[in-house]
């Protein structure tokens, strides 16, 4: 748990003996109350002194699941290390956790994928019985089944559900369009979900049109997304660094496994450049052997 006391401590330290800016000040209030709001979602006891690496590359996984680029967050570490070191300083830890997380590897980040059977297993375990359950299971279908980004699924419009020719329009990256194929397993969870629960909502008129919305009739936020994954990964028992752009990468990679055209995954997934896709998605060894053995003429069988 991450006093406010503490922090405020931290803020005036910065203020009043370093000198900082107001400007300066207020980002790494920013990012602290943003490292606090994560711990907050994975243990509201966990304690400051308990804090390990692991915590502090999952909270870094978890701006990589929101979308923060590699620049935010190699300033959001380097906040971090301040903290960390103030703390040090102060004698309220005793081990600094970010001693040995450098900036350059939080940009290529990876996070783990998941096989079939997990995803499986967490649409499997969703009680369809509770409020919003249809939504919930629909979030996951899309994600997985569509290879969205979390921006991506929660401004998802319904009117940009082509229905009867199977296709979705999500407005992507610099507001740009494409369209992706739609299978109808997710068809039918999305709309089960928006012709059910979504009817008995109070929408808000701006949000008419959105799909996802929470239960007020607004639309969703990121963190409400990555807070809804983290909780059916766990109730699936699943022991992986999970959160939403996990079903996005496995997506990709599931697709590049069973054979797809790499360009039309390209496609599918908004990437400018082929080399985005390359990087993004990991294919396994065994599959790229068993590609060369299958169609290159001298290879050895």
């Amino acid at each position: 748990m991450l006093d406010n006391f503490i922090i405020k401590r931290f803020i005036d330290y910065l203020r009043l003996e370093q000198s900082l800016s107001d400007n300066s000040v207020i980002a790494y209030s920013h990012d602290i109350e943003l490292f606090k709001q994560y711990l907050d979602s994975i243990s509201h006891s966990l304690l400051l002194k308990d804090v390990v690496q692991d915590d502090i590359e999952g909270f870094f996984a978890f701006l990589y699941d929101l979308g923060f680029s590699a620049s935010s967050q190699a300033r959001i570490l380097s906040g971090l290390k301040k903290f960390f070191a103030y703390l040090i300083q102060e004698k309220v830890i005793i081990e600094n956790p970010t001693i040995l997380i450098s900036s350059p590897s939080i940009g290529r980040h990876l996070p783990d994928v998941l096989t079939y059977n997990e995803i499986r297993n967490m649409i499997d375990i969703i009680d369809l019985s509770q409020p919003l359950g249809h939504r919930n299971r629909a979030i996951i279908e899309v994600l997985y089944g569509c290879g969205l980004r979390v921006s991506e699924l929660i401004s998802l419009k319904i009117s940009n559900i082509y229905k009867e020719d199977e296709f979705i329009k999500v407005v992507g990256k610099g507001d740009k369009e494409r369209l992706i194929p739609i299978g109808k397993t997710t068809l039918k969870s999305i709309f089960n979900y928006v012709e059910g629960e979504r009817e008995h909502l109070n929408i808000k008129d701006k949000f008419s049109d959105t799909v996802f919305l929470n239960r007020r009739g607004n639309a969703l936020s990121r963190q409400m997304i990555f807070i809804i994954i983290k909780e059916l990964v766990e109730n699936a028992g699943i022991r992986k660094n999970i959160g939403p752009h996990s079903l996005r990468h496995s997506f990709a990679t599931h697709l590049l496994e069973g054979g797809a055209d790499l360009r039309a995954v390209q496609q599918m997934l908004g990437h400018s450049s082929i080399s985005t896709t390359e990087i993004y998605t990991h294919v396994s060894d065994q599959y790229l052997r068993e590609v060369i053995a299958g169609f290159h003429p001298r290879y050895d069988r």
